[in-house]
């Protein structure tokens, strides 16, 4: 199975930024898009790639948040929401069931500045992980999206300055550590240890060109699903959002 993940920062202004092209290029068996701003009123326009059922979870407020799911393999179920009623009305996640496997679409909310939300950000992290593992009884799980948090200095251009910074504070990385004692797996991680990765460029300062950037997109793996992980990779020559694409193959 091959995944893809893609904060797109707006559907329909990545439509007109090659999003189809890059469907169709990619192949991918389940797509997940983060941030799409828009209901499915908004693109009934579209002419997806063929063969792909689509699902949508758009936020109650207009333009906001939201989430995507593409799968051309043929889903057991396809659910909105993680269950939580107060983070389920921004419309950040999205379920498919498959016969081996779950997989989860997510849109983490922002800290914002001065971290403002980060209790509702906690409140997420915790709600996400208790869905996960309800969901793990059952059969694996791959988490992917834009989780809004480097992990490791490693996963940001420039960490001494970022320090309790929205995505790189204590808690939201405590968040994340809570995911890997729960037996979740960095999948890009599994098969890269080195530096300059990233997944998010601020627009401003040229910061894409020079690769100052931070890596908060990611696809988690259930511990169970280790021994079929093929690859995993960042797509950063893929342009039309201030985030890049990521995928994972699984054998």
């Amino acid at each position: 199975m091959k995944l893809l993940s893609w904060n797109v920062n707006g559907v329909r202004a990545a439509l007109g930024k090659g999003l189809l092209d890059w469907m169709g290029t990619g192949q991918a068996d389940v797509i997940c898009l983060q941030e799409v701003k828009a209901a499915p009123g908004d693109v009934q326009h579209i002419a997806w790639p063929r063969g792909y059922e689509v699902l949508w979870n758009s936020a109650e407020k207009k333009g906001y948040s939201g989430t995507a799911l593409l799968t051309r393999r043929k889903p057991l179920a396809l659910t909105k929401g993680i269950g939580s009623p107060a983070h389920d009305a921004e419309g950040r996640a999205v379920t498919a069931e498959f016969d081996d496997c779950y997989v989860v679409g997510v849109y983490v909310p922002n800290a914002q500045p001065e971290l403002v939300r980060i209790g509702f950000r906690q409140e997420w992290d915790r709600a996400l992980l208790a869905y996960a593992k309800r969901l793990e009884k059952k059969k694996p799980v791959l988490i992917c999206g834009d989780l809004n948090v480097a992990h490791e200095e490693i996963d940001l251009a420039r960490p001494k300055e970022n320090v309790g910074n929205p995505g790189f504070s204590d808690q939201e990385r405590a968040g994340f550590r809570d995911y890997l004692a729960a037996g979740f797996v960095d999948t890009f991680r599994h098969f890269e240890k080195g530096p300059g990765h990233y997944s998010w460029w601020t627009y401003r300062a040229g910061a894409r060109e020079r690769n100052i950037g931070w890596r908060i997109d990611y696809v988690m793996a259930s511990a169970a699903l280790q021994p079929r992980l093929k690859r995993a990779w960042i797509e950063p020559h893929v342009l039309g959002s201030d985030h890049c694409p990521v995928g994972v193959e699984l054998r």
